[in-house]
């Protein structure tokens, strides 16, 4: 009888492993109730930073700049 009790208990216990233990290792799946944490709602979000046009103006010229001077220094060591 005891011998029965431990057969279900292992079938049991496997049963309740048995998706645990066939998954591969990994990224863990993605859980809605998971992600909401206490911390991760009180965090505020983060504004968003906007160029003016001027600003933006100025980075697109350092980047071409930028992009002219990389071309250069590729065509000089090839």
């Amino acid at each position: 009888m005891l011998i029965a009790e431990r057969d279900k208990l292992n079938a049991a216990i496997a049963a309740l492993q048995g998706d645990a233990a066939r998954k591969r290792p990994g990224r863990p799946a993605k859980n809605a109730t998971a992600n909401t944490t206490p911390a991760a709602e009180a965090k505020p979000a983060r504004k968003k930073r906007n160029f003016s046009p001027a600003q933006r103006k100025k980075q697109a010229e350092r980047m071409k700049a930028f992009w002219a001077a990389k071309r250069k220094a590729a065509k000089k060591a090839a």
